[in-house]
């Protein structure tokens, strides 16, 4: 499995998408935050957290995570690689895995500057070093299960079609439903409380600070059950 991790690695700074997608995430993060008035800007709020980032990121991480996933096997299946690549001595499943953390650390890696986020706020707190310590660690560590979960359906979605555009419209699609969807269906139809099903709810009890098991074994369950499809899809095809 590690082979195809570095491989993974390896493609994706070797064309320009691994730098796009970074630059990309950071570039549009700082507008919102620091640049563009609005909801999300931070020095408008006149409050020193993170909570507009927290909440801003998640939506384009929903389209930033397909761009990287898209091309996990639809580009195989397309070309027929992915032959080759099952005739090596290595599981399907190695493959899988090794392709969906491939695609996992270059998101960790986009968002380790974000980092810095934590420096400028804890000088704009007055007094300085004034933030909410349990709750921006919280919402980071939400912010990788969510990752782990997104990462886990675009690497699905990318078995799904040999257009890489279609793979993309997909995972965009299936993440945008299982992060906004039971919400919006529970506020259409209040008899039935279905938010909870959601990634959103999670990701929002993580960010709090306090960390429930359940929300855990919500992520991993919704990790597991992707990659777990993507293995079944393609060992039927």
């Amino acid at each position: 499995m590690l082979p195809i991790i570095k491989k993974e690695i390896a493609s994706f700074f070797a064309s320009p998408i691994g730098y796009l997608v970074i630059g990309l995430f950071l570039v549009v993060n700082g507008l919102f935050l620091w640049v563009f008035s609005g909801d999300y800007n931070i020095l408008d709020a006149g409050f020193a957290d993170l909570n507009p980032f927290f909440e801003l990121a998640p939506w384009i991480l929903l389209f930033l995570i397909p761009a990287v996933t898209m091309r996990a096997f639809s580009e195989e299946l397309k070309q027929g690689t992915i032959e080759l690549l099952v005739t090596k001595p290595i599981s399907l499943r190695a493959i899988v895995l090794g392709k969906y953390f491939g695609a996992v650390l270059l998101i960790v890696l986009a968002l380790l500057p974000t980092l810095l986020y934590i420096v400028t706020i804890s000088n704009l707190g007055n007094p300085t070093g004034n933030w909410d310590v349990g709750a921006t660690l919280g919402s980071y560590l939400g912010l990788l299960f969510l990752v782990l979960a997104y990462t886990a359906v675009g690497v699905f979605a990318s078995t799904l079609s040999e257009n890489q555009i279609v793979a993309f419209i997909i995972a965009i699609f299936l993440c945008f439903i299982l992060y906004f969807g039971f919400e919006g269906l529970a506020s259409i139809n209040s008899s039935f409380d279905i938010s909870s099903l959601g990634l959103k709810a999670h990701f929002t009890s993580i960010s709090r600070g306090v960390v429930d098991t359940r929300d855990v074994i919500y992520f991993l369950s919704v990790a597991v059950l992707f990659v777990s499809l993507t293995i079944l899809k393609l060992q039927k095809k």
